[in-house]
């Protein structure tokens, strides 16, 4: 293998940790991200996945919340699921002690096997779950206000204005995830706004990252 190819080969994807509260923006934050190249992962999705694929953890979502969470086909009914544990902060503690150490071995995994320049994993407890210390270099956290972060549910989900505040009691609070960020994407204005300000950080992150490596060489 030429010298190229092993520092490819030897090279390790910036791993962007992405949060932010219900509404803020975060998934579009993400797709645009992929579109630049990073490998992009959904946490909740993940987390949808574990609780059909690993049989521990459907066994283990059952037995604490009884068979009222399933639905027809047998399988758990996230609805239901949802209306047991938001607004309840123990229901909701026990549901993540089942489900987040499975979806961070299926998070790392994913990590570990990306040849992608970055991989961005979109999580709203990306914080409180312990991936950003144990997975993330650097930490991104999508921003609005929230009376636009409750219009915005309103009119993508129809979600109530209560359902919404609801979701966001149970979450860390946008000024406590932004003490985290190592860059903060403000989403409070067009879409066209927020794709240039992802961007921006996109192209200063890689030219940091040119600049470390150029000075490693010297040394």
């Amino acid at each position: 293998m030429s010298a190229d190819g092993m520092a490819r080969a030897e090279r390790k994807p910036v791993i962007i940790g992405l949060t932010g509260p219900i509404g803020s923006g975060k998934s579009h934050v993400r797709s645009v991200l992929v579109s630049l190249g990073a490998e992009g992962i959904d946490a909740d999705r993940v987390a949808h996945e574990v609780m059909v694929s690993s049989r521990s953890v459907f066994t283990g979502v059952a037995a604490e919340f009884g068979a009222g969470i399933l639905g027809p086909d047998g399988a758990i009914d996230r609805a239901s699921l949802a209306e047991q544990v938001f607004g309840d902060a123990d229901a909701l503690a026990r549901l993540e002690a089942i489900v987040h150490p499975a979806v961070a071995d299926v998070i790392a995994a994913r990590v570990a096997a990306s040849i992608a320049p970055a991989v961005v994993i979109e999580a709203i407890k990306l914080i409180e779950s312990g991936l950003s210390r144990d997975l993330c270099d650097l930490v991104w956290v999508t921003a609005c206000p929230e009376e636009e972060r409750i219009a915005r549910l309103a009119a993508s989900r129809g979600m109530s204005e209560a359902e919404v505040r609801r979701r966001l009691a149970s979450q860390m609070s946008a000024t406590q995830m932004i003490t985290h960020a190592d860059c903060v994407i403000d989403t409070s204005g067009s879409m066209a706004e927020t794709e240039a300000k992802v961007h921006c950080a996109w192209n200063a992150l890689f030219l940091e990252r040119r600049d470390d490596t150029n000075s490693q060489n010297l040394v």
